[in-house]
């Protein structure tokens, strides 16, 4: 539950309340916001009464909070977060931060290279692989802690702040060890609640900021857990990473961004950091300009860019990284909108929609193309096109779904009866 007070409730005021809550058995989390100061109440709180919260002269609202991850969400947190590490702040209102490096450090002459040249760029984190989780045996899996050493240099001869991922309590404890600023956790170890479960335990107890990458797979509550469970471990300074999302199909991207899904991370955590990687996303270098532009028009965070010194000598992941002269050159072309402007809401939201729409046709050719199988196999076996119960049963189900979803059960209908009057023309067709 979360009671937001009255702008100008005095300070004696707030502790008047608190108190009161605290006599009914209820922690309170107390967030000074710029305009009012929120209390996010924690325990049973079945046992208060809105109403009788809402007779307090000073209370403004009260909301009940069903959601995961309390303690993190926005609604506890009236400002922005920010993820301050030294003199850099990441996610301030406003500003996008960068971190860019080469996807694996290879030599120590290949990170000294690249990462004197972002920092003479204004790049103030410097990344790299250290560990490199591969899909299949055989590619470079990274140089290990061979590495780290040079990861240290980077900080005492540029002053950036550098940053690497770790997959494994072992990876942890060298990369602390070394004095890694930032770590981040990749998508293929998001995916094992088991593995995300031994990361939070090993960094339980230590104050560095994590950075976790979206799973292989579109699951969104996997996504999530993740980030609970670092959360769970103590840990404050927590942010994400959209790297796009794995596909059987070969598309345009490496990795389809599916874009909505980080907007519902966005919608139901305000408070978190969220990086785009237009590296893993696109797999091209080409593409690195366009979705870093996409990113900041849905207002994300920051951008983590692959840059190599020679990205075609590269181990790994050769075709999406660029030169910081490329990078530069692109981070210079890219458009900041402004919070501002109620009209570039609206546009962000049209996007978003143009997105959900690309989605829709999609899922409507793969629909008719098994239409086609299925009309195929009705001509094989003279079987009539028509299936009057399976029609039926299928306008029932997907109206009850529809409405499950606060869909209006006629507009799904009307819906459900187009796609399949569309089905029954693309069979006709093939019995011909």
């Amino acid at each position: 539950m979360v009671v937001i007070l009255k702008p100008k409730t005095k300070q004696e005021d707030v502790n008047k309340m608190v108190s009161y809550i605290k006599d009914m058995g209820l922690d309170v989390m107390v967030n000074k916001g710029v305009d009012c100061t929120v209390l996010g109440l924690l325990g049973d709180t079945s046992k208060i009464d809105p109403d009788t919260l809402m007779l307090n002269v000073h209370v403004d609202r009260v909301m009940r909070i069903a959601e995961p991850f309390k303690k993190a969400s926005r609604k506890f947190h009236p400002d922005p977060s920010v993820i301050k590490v030294d003199n850099v702040e990441i996610g301030k209102e406003g500003e996008f931060t960068v971190i860019a490096g080469p996807c694996s450090a290879e030599s120590r002459e290949q990170v000294l290279k690249t990462a004197s040249e972002l920092a003479a760029r204004g790049v103030k984190i410097f990344r790299a692989g250290i560990w490199k989780p591969r899909t299949k045996p055989g590619g470079f899996e990274g140089i290990g802690v061979e590495g780290l050493p040079w990861m240290k240099q980077v900080k005492q001869e540029t002053g950036m702040l550098v940053a690497t991922e770790v997959a494994t309590p072992a990876h942890v404890f060298e990369a602390l060890k070394a004095g890694i600023d930032i770590l981040w956790v990749g998508a293929r170890t998001v995916t094992n609640p088991f593995a995300m479960q031994e990361l939070a335990d090993a960094l339980k107890g230590v104050d560095i900021p994590i950075l976790v990458k979206n799973p292989v797979n579109p699951d969104l509550e996997l996504w999530v857990g993740a980030i609970e469970r670092l959360y769970n471990a103590g840990l404050r300074r927590l942010g994400v990473i959209h790297r796009g999302f794995s596909s059987y199909e070969k598309k345009i991207y490496r990795n389809a961004p599916l874009w909505h899904i980080p907007i519902e991370l966005r919608r139901r955590y305000p408070n978190l950091t969220i990086f785009c990687d237009p590296s893993h996303i696109g797999g091209k270098r080409e593409l690195v300009a366009p979705i870093s532009q996409q990113a900041l028009d849905l207002n994300f965070d920051g951008l983590i860019i692959e840059s190599h010194c020679d990205p075609d000598s590269a181990l790994s992941d050769a075709a999406q990284q660029v030169t910081p002269e490329v990078l530069d050159y692109t981070l210079q072309l890219l458009v900041v909108r402004d919070n501002a402007q109620t009209t570039e809401n609206i546009s962000i939201l049209r996007r978003q929609i143009d997105e959900v729409d690309e989605q829709l046709l999609s899922l409507l050719a793969k629909r008719m193309h098994i239409s086609q199988e299925i009309g195929t196999y009705k001509k094989e076996h003279n079987m009539p096109i028509l299936q009057n119960k399976r029609y039926d049963e299928m306008l029932d189900k997907r109206g009850k779904m529809g409405q499950s979803l606060d869909l209006d059960p006629e507009f799904i209908s009307e819906i459900m009866k187009a796609i399949h009057e569309e089905s029954v023309k693309v069979q006709m067709e093939i019995m011909k």
